[in-house]
């Protein structure tokens, strides 16, 4: 519920990927490496425990481990969202009250659901958001994804954000993201602080047009997404479409071939972290999609690439 102030957070915030062995145990000596190659590719922030960094697959000792090494490690050199969806309001809020005190600046969460069937209407949504907010005093973000199944409806995120103390930022990734934080952004007005963009940029020009102020992306190039949004923050519009038309090609190979995998294989390759591996039962990239994948990277040649080697 902001008060006519500028926005806190803005910019890029990419997804960290979870990193494993070949195992699928923890690695955490690939996690620091990849902590620091996305600061130093100019992340403005960070998000951990996204569905993108797999957090489907952790165990809540594990959630734990991670959001502590991370945040040690990050030692507030840029801020950190943790995500904390959980289908029940206490275990959310106990888990958001956790990342608030190991030094996270924002949390973010989904509505509540479970499976592809369990679903709570707006009244329990409302609810479960008054109780998140008031277990916490960091801004929380709703993400807006399909992957809930949850319809949300601008009127009704924007109601969230005047009338929730915490409600502050919004990540748009329904169809349609444009009109709707365009939407969104007319009936919150200054309530809306932090009208974000998703799904790793695929509709980022469009999005920044309606008023985007953020992206959330993956992990993999932020130093390429930072020009987009740069130059579009500046003024500088026809720059940003013009890096906009560059990295699209690996803005949409990550989004419509390889989704979540897409940072760490390009990781990888960078000599970033020791292992690209999903967790099981998560199916390995196709070696010919890591093949369109690195190529179209090549072209490109991000930081990603030389930042190991």
């Amino acid at each position: 519920m902001s008060a006519n102030r500028a926005a806190r957070h803005c910019g890029v915030y990419p997804v960290l990927p979870t990193t494993f062995t070949e195992t699928g145990a923890l690695d955490l000596a690939s996690q620091a490496r990849c902590v620091d190659f996305m600061i130093d590719a100019g992340s403005n922030g960070l998000c951990i425990l996204a569905n993108f960094s797999e957090q489907f697959a952790l165990s809540d000792e594990e959630r734990e481990l991670l959001t502590r090494t991370v945040l040690e490690h990050v030692a507030a050199r840029v801020p950190v969202i943790v995500t904390t969806t959980h289908f029940s309001s206490a275990v959310c809020g106990e888990r958001s009250r956790r990342a608030q005190d190991l030094g996270a600046a924002m949390v973010m969460v989904m509505p509540p659901y479970h499976g592809a069937t369990l679903r709570v209407s707006e009244p329990q949504i409302e609810e479960f958001l008054h109780r998140l907010s008031d277990a916490i005093a960091i801004p929380i973000m709703i993400q807006d994804a399909p992957v809930s199944g949850t319809p949300l409806s601008a009127s009704f995120l924007a109601r969230m954000a005047r009338e929730v103390e915490q409600v502050a930022y919004f990540k748009i990734e329904t169809p349609g993201a444009a009109a709707k934080l365009r939407e969104l952004i007319r009936l919150g007005g200054p309530a809306v602080e932090g009208p974000w963009d998703g799904e790793e940029g695929i509709t980022l020009l469009a999005d920044l047009d309606a008023g985007a102020t953020g992206a959330m992306t993956g992990g993999a190039y932020p130093d390429a997404m930072r020009t987009i949004v740069d130059a579009y923050a500046a003024g500088r519009r026809d720059d940003a479409v013009c890096a906009y038309e560059r990295w699209l090609p690996l803005i949409n190979f990550e989004n419509r071939q390889c989704g979540l995998l897409a940072a760490k294989a390009l990781m990888k390759e960078g000599g970033v972290i020791d292992c690209e591996a999903p967790r099981h039962p998560f199916p390995a990239l196709h070696p010919r999609a890591r093949a369109g994948l690195t190529e179209t990277a090549r072209w490109l040649d991000p930081a990603v690439l030389r930042w190991g080697r």
